[in-house]
């Protein structure tokens, strides 16, 4: 009760404060309210094909560290290089918002606008191949109770993997909204 007191309820009014006084969304150029046909694309272009392969990248980048974390939380052993799961996490992030901005370029490049939620969900498949490789790692693990330690694990597994979703896909789509911003703001319209 009194972290909700204390913390929440000023952080509300606080984040309310500078939000009501940050400047509104405003588009980098003048847009037409009818939208353009999107030409034909090619097969890889596909969003399943894109959030397939989008999340190899940054999956590979992070889960060895994976390993480690995921030993010390159900092998009961200790996990003492907090510093290095930290820059392993911020080359997580980076290989995210390139990634990201690198697939939107393209889809921009084939005249395909619509890069929102590909750009959040391109990213965020990093999470499906994590709750994959936590079902392989599994296996190493000597499972006491059947019950219990399969709904213990893949629960915890599968929250673990909606909060790498949710945190990957917001790197993605707002690397996205910076660039699609930066190049769009920098065309001289006469």
């Amino acid at each position: 009760m009194a972290l909700w007191c204390c913390v929440s309820i000023p952080l509300v009014f606080f984040g309310a404060f500078f939000g009501y006084k940050y400047d509104t969304l405003s588009y980098p150029t003048v847009t037409s309210s009818i939208p353009r046909e999107i030409p034909e694309q090619p097969w890889y272009f596909a969003t399943s094909t894109l959030c397939l392969l989008g999340g190899i990248l940054p999956f590979g980048a992070a889960f060895v560290e994976l390993f480690f974390i995921m030993s010390s939380i159900w092998m009961d052993q200790y996990y003492y290089v907090f510093g290095f799961a930290f820059l392993v996490f911020l080359i997580l992030v980076v290989t995210c918002a390139e990634l990201s901005m690198l697939l939107c370029y393209f889809h921009l490049c084939s005249e395909d606008y619509n890069w929102w939620w590909r750009s959040f969900l391109t990213s965020g498949s990093t999470a499906f191949y994590v709750f994959g490789y936590s079902c392989f790692w599994f296996q190493k693990l000597e499972p006491s109770s059947l019950v219990l330690t399969y709904l213990l694990f893949f629960g915890y597994m599968f929250m673990v993997s909606v909060i790498i979703f949710l945190v990957t896909g917001t790197t993605g789509f707002v690397s996205c909204l910076w660039f699609t911003r930066r190049i769009f703001g920098s065309i001289k319209v006469d």
